[in-house]
């Protein structure tokens, strides 16, 4: 598969718009998301092939939201990758559980972002 569109949902604009700027010099469409709600919503109308996931957000945290995206039938092959300032061992294991295919570091690299674009 290929990535064209990709949802970024980060509740900080600042965040958002780094990341934003990355995605899209890799060559793919981008939407952005800043809650798990909103999220939620994006991804039933627009279909990424790729959603980059904050976890800590206020209304719905990124972990809350995965479960929910990926829990219908038609969501259940889109990746999402979580990109946080969580980095222990307990959330990378929550992370994979919930169905996420990576998570990031906060703060991360260019390469980063780009090579998960690339795996999927």
């Amino acid at each position: 598969m290929t990535v064209n569109k990709v949802l970024i949902v980060e509740d900080s604009s600042t965040q958002s718009m780094q990341l934003k700027e990355i995605v899209m010099e890799a060559g793919c469409y981008v939407n952005v998301a800043s809650s798990g709600k909103e999220a939620i919503e994006m991804v039933g109308k627009e279909r990424p092939d790729l959603v980059f996931m904050d976890v800590v957000m206020d209304d719905m945290d990124g972990f809350k939201a995965c479960r929910k995206i990926l829990r219908e039938e038609e969501n259940k092959d889109i990746p999402i990758v979580f990109v946080t300032t969580k980095n222990e061992d307990a959330d990378r294991i929550w992370a994979e559980k919930l169905g996420g295919r990576a998570l990031i570091s906060k703060p991360y690299t260019k390469d980063q972002i780009f090579e998960q674009i690339k795996r999927f």
